[in-house]
């Protein structure tokens, strides 16, 4: 879309910019060198409990006193409880002995904080001969973009790595399926739910177009409430304020007065599920059927080697890689051929290149059909640098506006969130796309970023005497 309302920055703005972007990156720099410089001093704490306590014929017990003693020596001081800290000794040895390479690359500013979590937490569970292997993969791929769009593929990655397979983790971890009540302050408490993955997912996607529906609503209501005629407009609307779940109707005024939050209005919904199996805070119902809310089914988009769904691992003895759940994680085969078996809906082939992993072509018959399967396959989430919205919860956007002549061709299209989409259209920042997919957006002041289509995460390999697909 094109919109002639811009955001621009005059001279002075965009140099006021400049010098904001400048001073950001020297302090971030320096924090960065200031946080290695401190995850080093504390791991040289702990080694000094070590030493004190070498020889010790209670050494256990030594050590842990040795350590609580460093621990409040240092906390003291810092306003930090000696337990904290003891904790943050911990942290900072293993860092320092396990993961030395990222915290060098931390100390430079080429990776975040979060970074640094990311790739110590899923390297946790492996052996430690496997570690060096893993964390220079995983460096790689974290100076070239965010946590949020690397994770899944190092979790891919440390599984395929890990003496266990995926399937046999998974099958543990899945015994430790669960629901518990946690009280907090206020006459309030918090349900958390820990189970399989795909089932969290639809969950959470269900909730989100239940969400929108209830939003859109409310928000049509609003408009039409300045009408004449907005009473008759929304008789027989149902709706619910969050509190008598009773599906009591009530006119446009009420409805279109709610000021609820997302979050609030996730949570209603939740509660009204569980309560009744019914979504009642539901505005679309007009009848005394179920309403738009009822009829809403979860979606998840999940990438799958075609090999796992023939079960190697019990044709050949060959462990099988890892299937992504895009916007989530990784999840093992067994999960995913259930899926797959299960799923009333179309399943796409995507062709890759055996080096690159870059998606090559899907299958399609229609030219419209085929343009979305397409740039599904090829962009898996939004395209803007860094954001990790999945693709089905994104807008295709033309690079080039449709207004001002681009064609509608997967050259000229791509996958934006709702708020990139927006930024694109009304802030200086402005993209281009070059040759297979690649985006390069410039911002405000000039500077360029590329945003290549990912390649699949998940691992695809020829069968045992196929040649490569070149």
């Amino acid at each position: 879309m094109h919109s002639n309302e811009s955001i621009e920055y005059s001279e002075a703005q965009a140099a006021e910019l400049a010098s904001v972007v400048a001073a950001f990156e020297r302090a971030d720099a320096e924090l960065a060198a200031a946080e290695a410089a401190r995850a080093r001093a504390l791991a040289r704490a702990g080694r000094l409990a070590h030493e004190m306590t070498a020889g010790k014929p209670s050494g256990v017990r030594e050590h842990e006193m040795a350590l609580r003693d460093i621990a409040a020596t240092i906390g003291v001081p810092a306003k930090v409880s000696d337990r904290s800290m003891q904790r943050q000794i911990g942290d900072a040895t293993r860092l320092v002995e396990r993961h030395a390479a990222t915290l060098e690359a931390r100390g430079r500013n080429e990776i975040t904080r979060q970074h640094v979590r990311v790739i110590t937490d899923i390297a946790a569970d492996l052996p430690d001969e496997a570690v060096a292997e893993f964390e220079a993969a995983a460096l790689a791929r974290c100076r070239r973009d965010t946590t949020g769009r690397v994770k899944a593929g190092l979790e891919i990655l440390a599984q395929r790595m890990h003496p266990r397979s995926l399937a046999q983790r998974h099958q543990s971890a899945r015994e430790n399926r669960c629901v518990r009540i946690t009280p907090l302050t206020d006459g309030m408490s918090a349900l958390y739910m820990e189970a399989p993955t795909p089932v969290i997912a639809g969950i959470d996607d269900r909730i989100t177009q239940m969400t929108n529906i209830i939003l859109d609503a409310r928000n049509a209501a609003k408009a039409s409430a300045t009408c004449a005629s907005a009473a008759d407009a929304a008789e027989g609307v149902t709706f619910t304020d969050g509190v008598a779940h009773d599906g009591t109707r009530v006119s446009a005024e009420a409805l279109a007065t709610d000021t609820r939050t997302r979050d609030q209005i996730r949570a209603d919904i939740v509660a009204d599920m569980l309560l009744t199996s019914s979504p009642f805070a539901d505005p679309t119902v007009t009848g005394d059927g179920p309403g738009t809310l009822g009829a809403i089914r979860a979606k998840i988009q999940v990438i799958v080697p075609a090999l796992n769904l023939l079960d190697i691992e019990a044709r050949t003895g060959r462990a099988a890689g890892a299937a992504d759940l895009v916007g989530y994680s990784p999840i093992d085969p067994a999960t995913a051929r259930e899926l797959a078996g299960t799923s009333a809906q179309w399943w796409e082939r995507l062709v890759t290149h055996p080096i690159t992993g870059q998606v090559l072509h899907t299958d399609g018959y229609q030219r419209s059909a085929a343009i979305d399967r397409h740039l599904r396959a090829r962009d898996q989430h939004c395209r803007f640098p860094g954001c990790r919205i999945p693709a089905i919860r994104c807008e295709v956007d033309h690079t080039i506006d449709y207004a001002l002549g681009g064609p509608t061709e997967v050259s000229n299209l791509s996958h934006l969130c709702q708020r990139h989409h927006s930024m694109k259209q009304f802030t200086a920042w402005q993209v281009r796309q070059l040759e297979g997919g690649i985006l390069e957006w410039t911002s405000p002041l000039g500077a360029t970023y590329t945003d290549s289509p990912p390649t699949p995460t998940v691992h695809f390999e020829p069968g045992d005497g196929d040649a490569p697909p070149f």
